[in-house]
C-alpha cells in the first residue's frame, strides 16, 4: 500500500461497512491526524457527472490532495524516489520555503513543504 510503504504512514482506522470501506492513515508520531483513503464514486454527495469531473481535474494536477510539511525537502525527496515515488517537480525555493511535489498511486498529488527557518 502506497501509503504505508512508501510514506511509512499507520492505518488508523480499517473498518468494513457492506460495500463501504472506511480506511484512515496517518503518519507516525501525529496521531491527531488522520487522512481517509477512499475512490471517487458517485454518492448522495456526488453525482456521476461530478465525480468524471473531480477525477478529471485530480489526474491533470488541479486539484492538490494536500501539504505535507518536512524538516528537510531534499532528503525526504530523495527517499520519496528510492522508494519509487513519482516526483512531479523536484524541490523548488517559494516565498513559504522549499517546495516538492509528489503523485501517489491513484493519482492525487501532494505537496512537500519545508518552511523557511
Amino acid at each position: 500500500m502506497f501509503y504505508t510503504e512508501k510514506l511509512g504512514f499507520d492505518i488508523r482506522q480499517d473498518v468494513k461497512l457492506g460495500d463501504f470501506r472506511w480506511l484512515t492513515v496517518g503518519p507516525k508520531g501525529q496521531p491527531d491526524l488522520e487522512i481517509i483513503l477512499m475512490p471517487i464514486t458517485p454518492s448522495a454527495f456526488m453525482d456521476a457527472e461530478a465525480c468524471a469531473k473531480l477525477r478529471e481535474l485530480v489526474a491533470k494536477s488541479g486539484v492538490s490532495s494536500g501539504v505535507f510539511e518536512t524538516a528537510d525537502c531534499r532528503a525526504t525527496v530523495a527517499d520519496l524516489k528510492a522508494k519509487g515515488v513519482e516526483i512531479v517537480h523536484e524541490p523548488t525555493e517559494r516565498p513559504y520555503g522549499l517546495e516538492a511535489l509528489f503523485k501517489d498511486d491513484s493519482g492525487n498529488w501532494y505537496s512537500l513543504v519545508q518552511r523557511p527557518q
